[in-house]
């Protein structure tokens, strides 16, 4: 009984004791990740109930969850926890939701309720896929999305074929392998977006490719099709290829063209395989070009919408994003975002590229000067803290960024720490936790104030696209870096590019420039003299 109470008595100092260390622990390390450059090999952090230090310095605002009317508040919030969260971590959109957006969305979603997986009407259209032969009238037509190269190229490409779903009346469906599980949360309520197991045509990106009997240039080149625009819909077959892959920079013939079009609305199936952001195209069409108008009054705003619509992280990506956000950047004044992409088929010396970032830098008062005197900084001109992030495949840019800020003061005497999320060393779009950290990554970057790319980098155009941000472009790391000019320009556009704009044949022996078509469709700023970019300024 008497060891028994001085168990009592001392087991509790014990435990205050052991908080104590604890809490110097904390408080120690706390204060050493605002000097101090911080890099987590391979994976992120994982604090699961990470502490706001800086509550009084950055209070929470209210934030839209719905983006204006972008999204609907039907879909619960448990399903997906960044639907209604994401935004609060990222400034407000500077582009208005025109009302137009928000009622066509609320249309298609009953649509998609309507006629998606597991309705009846899915089921009829599905038997009607099976005959074989294309039916009039039917009440369910419907695109199939499917997916090739990365991640970047992957959501450029479905949210280019959500805006031809838009357009068109078709239900969207997506075709999702295991590596792209639990990337996404489902952006439909009361209806999947997800092409069935049992569809019965399997293996869609093997089975359809530039030769495939159903692509719909081949059918016309073997005439399997008139070139009609008033064929009759029952005389189609059941379904049709739509290729909008690049083929030597260029997509093929036929696809944007006012009759071809006319005749691809009549068949009840389709499929989609594309690489890039065909939706700039879409404004090439004059039949599509009032709807644009009235769905996207501002064109560069084209894929901020889309995107914040249809991209939310599923909850195992949001997991990391709040952690690694909550943990290292709420704390800032200022966030730099730096995403650095080296193409394998052109390798340009280490030295080189960390240079132009340098000269991009200093050039454009991105990151903080380098006190290259070492005055006495102890006390600081500028109370301000700056993170910078750093997005590259390897860890070389990080560390020489981060060595930088700690062997040498900033002018101005700001406090910056550095952090790399990850460093894969090579692009694995087949893996699903890659794929899984490369779209946290883009979210992480969408978050910063300042934003940075690579020049062609469908990475880059993801973030700065979700954020509705005009970033500095790296100006292109590749053999023309030695090509006199800037070491990095701002953009003149929120959108993607689109690298390989169709040609224009639609009439014999008259080829249309897409560029010449209206004046708010020109060549890519970012990769001149090609592709094709919606601009706002004329």
């Amino acid at each position: 009984m008497g060891m028994g109470k001085r168990k009592r008595w001392w087991l509790p100092e014990l435990a205050g004791i052991g908080l104590l260390l604890i809490a110097l622990v904390v408080i120690f390390l706390g204060g050493q990740s605002n000097h101090f450059a911080l890099y987590f090999e391979d994976t992120f952090i994982t604090t699961s109930a990470p502490i706001d230090r800086c509550s009084s310095r950055h209070p929470e605002t209210p934030h839209d969850k719905l983006l204006g009317g972008l999204l609907s508040p039907d879909i619960d919030e448990q399903s997906c926890f960044s639907r209604y969260k994401s935004s609060m971590f990222r400034k407000p959109s500077p582009f208005s939701v025109s009302p137009y957006l928000v009622e066509k969305l609320r249309k298609y979603e009953e649509l998609h309720k309507k006629c998606g997986p597991k309705s009846d009407l899915y089921k009829r259209a599905i038997d009607q896929l099976n005959s074989g032969q294309n039916t009039d009238n039917a009440e369910c037509k419907y695109v199939i999305w499917t997916q090739i190269n990365g991640l970047g190229n992957r959501m450029l490409s479905l949210a280019s074929t959500f805006l031809y779903s838009l357009l068109t009346n078709r239900v969207l469906l997506v075709e999702l392998t295991t590596e792209m599980r639990d990337v996404f949360c489902e952006p439909f309520p009361g209806s999947s977006w997800q092409l069935p197991p049992d569809f019965p045509i399997k293996n869609l990106l093997l089975k359809y490719g530039t030769d495939s009997p159903e692509s719909y240039t081949v059918m016309l080149k073997n005439k399997t099709i008139p070139s009609d625009s008033n064929i009759r819909p029952e005389s189609l077959p059941s379904l049709v290829f739509f290729n909008a892959v690049a083929f030597n920079w260029r997509m093929e013939n036929h696809l944007f063209c006012e009759d071809d079009q006319k005749i691809l609305q009549k068949f009840n199936w389709m499929v989609v395989k594309s690489d890039g952001y065909y939706a700039a195209a879409l404004f090439l069409l004059p039949a599509y070009r009032n709807e644009l108008r009235r769905l996207f009054p501002v064109k560069e705003s084209v894929f901020h919408h889309l995107g914040r619509y249809l991209f939310q992280p599923a909850n195992p990506v949001w997991n990391i994003i709040e952690r690694f956000y909550r943990t290292h950047l709420i704390n800032s004044d200022e966030k730099v975002g730096l995403q650095i992409r080296q193409f394998r088929e052109e390798p340009i010396p280490f030295e080189d590229v960390y240079n132009r970032i340098i000269e991009c830098s200093e050039t454009e008062n991105l990151l903080p000067k380098l006190d290259q005197l070492n005055h006495d900084n102890s006390t600081p001109i500028i109370d301000k803290r700056i993170s910078v992030l750093v997005l590259s495949l390897s860890s070389e840019f990080y560390d020489m960024i981060k060595a930088m800020y700690y062997e040498k003061s900033t002018v101005s005497g700001e406090m910056v720490a550095v952090y790399q999320p990850t460093h894969e060393r090579e692009q694995d779009s087949q893996a699903k936790f890659h794929n899984q950290k490369a779209f946290a990554e883009m979210f992480l970057l969408s978050y910063c104030d300042k934003i940075i790319t690579t020049a062609t980098s469908t990475f880059g155009y993801v973030a700065h696209g979700l954020a509705g941000s005009k970033p500095w472009v790296l100006r292109t790391l590749n053999r023309l870096m030695k090509e006199p000019g800037p070491a990095c320009v701002r953009s003149m556009s929120v959108e993607p590019c689109l690298h390989s704009p169709p040609i224009i044949e639609c009439k014999e022996n008259v080829r249309i420039d897409p560029t010449e078509v209206e004046p708010y469709l020109r060549q890519c700023d970012d990769a001149p003299p090609m592709g094709l970019k919606l601009y706002d300024l004329v």
